[in-house]
C-alpha cells in the first residue's frame, strides 16, 4: 500500500478504535484519544509496514486492552 493510501485510511481506523474505547470503557472521546495515542499499539499502527492496520477494530481493541493489562502486546499471526 502506498503512503498516500495509508494516510487516507488511518483516520478511519483511529476513529473506529476511539469510538470502541469510548463505548467499552465509558470514558470521554478526549480521554480515549489521549490513551490511544500514548499507547505502544498506536505507535505500531502508525507504521504501515507493521501491517497492524489490517486488523479488525475488535482485534485492535483486544490488543489495546492487552497492553493496558500487561504493558506488552503480542501480535497474532494472521
Amino acid at each position: 500500500m502506498g503512503q498516500e493510501q495509508f494516510a487516507a485510511i488511518m483516520p478511519t481506523i483511529s476513529a473506529d478504535l476511539i469510538a470502541m474505547i469510548t463505548d467499552k470503557q465509558n470514558i470521554s472521546e478526549e480521554e480515549a484519544i489521549k490513551q490511544l495515542y500514548a499507547s505502544k499499539l498506536y505507535a505500531a499502527l502508525e507504521q504501515e509496514e507493521t501491517k497492524v492496520w489490517q486488523y479488525s477494530t475488535s482485534m485492535l481493541y483486544a490488543l489495546y486492552e492487552q497492553e493496558k493489562r500487561t504493558g506488552a502486546i503480542i501480535f497474532p499471526d494472521v
